[in-house]
């Protein structure tokens, strides 16, 4: 799928601390009606949202400015509750830059983007592999010190892009450090992240009890 298979105009659902990477998943909850409108006009069209981070205390007019850069998702799971909510699935294509937030006539904000500079989104995803040993001590610190429980036996086994992934997406980062892993020039770089995001939220959880001495 290449990037002339996306629009240049499309949707986007501003959503603090929620993060979509290309080849990643991320299913939504979608109950606010201009969000619903939103998702019911996606499904009409070409099925494309953008997810895009607002800047935390940064308003433009009376809503919030958004980070530069987001990504640009299909529709591959769609499905109607019986209260009205819609349950979907993002399935990640390509980062974009934002050119331009339209002003439009639609409820829910839109964009036109721009794909060039993420051509690296379009080739496999290659990871040094040889750095899984240091993504797994990580994890184990990582985890322990938040209290999250993980089925090990289904890391072990995951491939490493995959993990990297998904690790990338579900871990509660901050926004800021979400933008970082979302902005990686390329996997390996996402991975390097990753890695020093939970090395120093671990060496902090460590540090903490010193302090209070």
């Amino acid at each position: 799928m290449g990037h002339d298979t996306l629009p240049s105009r499309f949707p986007v659902f501003p959503l603090s601390g929620a993060l979509l990477l290309p080849n990643g998943n991320l299913p939504l909850n979608i109950f606010e009606p201009r969000y619903l409108q939103m998702t019911r006009d996606a499904m009409q069209t070409d099925r494309v949202i953008g997810m895009i981070q607002p800047r935390e205390g940064v308003n433009r007019g009376d809503a919030s400015a958004l980070y530069g850069t987001g990504c640009a998702g299909r529709i591959t799971s769609f499905e109607e509750t019986d209260d009205g909510r819609y349950l979907i699935t993002l399935t990640g294509v390509s980062r974009f830059d934002v050119v331009e937030e339209l002003v439009t006539v639609t409820p829910y904000r839109q964009v036109t983007a721009c794909f060039q500079r993420w051509s690296v989104d379009l080739e496999p995803l290659e990871a040094d592999a040889c750095k899984r040993p240091t993504l797994m001590q990580a994890m184990r610190g990582y985890f322990e010190r938040q209290r999250i429980e993980i089925d090990w036996e289904a890391v072990d086994q995951a491939p490493f892009d995959g993990l990297i992934t998904s690790l990338a997406m579900i871990c509660p980062f901050t926004p800021s450090e979400k933008q970082a892993l979302l902005e990686a020039s390329d996997q390996d770089a996402r991975l390097d992240t990753l890695i020093t995001l939970m090395q120093m939220q671990s060496f902090a959880a460590e540090e903490e009890p010193k302090l209070r001495h």
